[in-house]
């Protein structure tokens, strides 16, 4: 990945960072990685855990950012939430919320439970 995408992607992940912040979410984790894949950003509220899929684009040439979480991606990030709440070990039951966070041309559009 090129130095202009790594950076776009890490600007957008910060946006996202705040805007869940902002919403009363606390950071549990950013970038987890297992050796299945990664999961951007885990943030949890209450007894709401949500793992965030962020998709940050400078322009709509390959579509909307949301788009780029096919089925296949949404399947991955169901299998590595399982294996991050096994490790996790929380101790409260929580309710389990996917997110996706597209970001185009800095413009922030959340889509709660979006899967």
């Amino acid at each position: 990945m090129g130095t202009g995408r790594k950076r776009l992607g890490a600007v957008g992940e910060q946006l996202a960072v705040t805007w869940y912040e902002r919403h009363g979410f606390t950071v549990l984790a950013r970038n987890w990685r297992s050796r299945h894949g990664e999961i951007d950003l885990i943030v949890r509220r209450g007894d709401v855990v949500v793992f965030a899929e962020v998709k940050s684009r400078s322009s709509t040439a390959f579509g909307h950012p949301a788009e780029a979480v096919t089925w296949r991606k949404q399947q991955r990030i169901r299998r590595l939430a399982a294996a991050w709440l096994a490790e996790a070990g929380l101790r409260a039951p929580v309710t389990v919320r996917f997110d996706v966070v597209g970001i185009l041309a800095g413009r922030l559009d959340v889509v709660e439970a979006a899967f």
